[in-house]
């Protein structure tokens, strides 16, 4: 049977690198974006409109995976943002938009999204080393990183709550080449790159609760 997987922010950078390494590879994809427009046009490829900022567009999706009752094998959160990246200090309407997107946003995405996901199923929440704690020793990007703690203490609560039912991790995809940041041009990897370490990790029985690193194929300090 084909699996279905759920990857928000499909349009550009790893999401839409991903999304094309999944169908290659027979999945079934719904992806999402804030338009529902997007350029990919494969049978098993499914677009929806997403505004994880706005909790009425998260309802509106959650009603239209309802009516067309579609389960859901792997549920991706890769969609965020970063405008402060790279700024020393934070800044409220940029701070403000982050952790509504990142998550607020993310966060209640994710509980609608359970009642549709299968038992045996996994939650991937694409998170940053810059959210580790352990490892902090720059002051810049304070929303983002903050943002991304925030997130893998959700993975840590959410593993705790589905033990045995579902498995649950955060992810660091890698340093980049995306346009999330000025600074990320001079990323390690492509997309392509950090889709393909991704797609082996959620591929694996991985231990709940975990945030794995893709770039040295180990465990992220919290």
């Amino acid at each position: 049977m084909i699996k279905t997987i759920l990857i928000t922010g499909t349009s550009q950078g790893i999401g839409h690198a991903l999304t094309k390494l999944l169908l290659i590879n027979g999945y079934r994809v719904i992806g999402t974006n804030t338009t529902g427009i997007d350029n990919i046009n494969e049978n098993n490829y499914k677009s929806f409109a997403l505004d994880l900022s706005n909790l009425d567009s998260i309802t509106a999706f959650e009603k239209n995976i309802q009516i067309e009752n579609i389960k859901i094998d792997i549920l991706i959160n890769n969609a965020g943002i970063g405008p402060d990246l790279d700024f020393e200090l934070p800044e409220e309407i940029s701070f403000k938009k982050t952790f509504d997107v990142n998550v607020t946003g993310t966060t209640l995405f994710t509980e609608q999204m359970l009642q549709h996901l299968k038992i045996g199923g996994k939650i991937i929440n694409i998170s940053s080393k810059m959210g580790s704690i352990d490892v902090c020793e720059k002051s810049d990007s304070v929303a983002y990183r903050m943002s991304k703690a925030a997130l893998n203490m959700y993975t840590k609560i959410l593993s705790n709550r589905l033990a045995g039912k579902q498995l649950v991790a955060s992810v660091h995809p890698g340093w980049v080449r995306t346009n999330i940041a000025k600074s990320n041009i001079n990323g390690r990897l492509s997309p392509e790159e950090s889709a393909q370490k991704i797609f082996q990790f959620i591929s694996s029985d991985f231990k709940t609760g975990t945030f794995w690193n893709v770039e040295t194929e180990a465990e992220c300090a919290w």
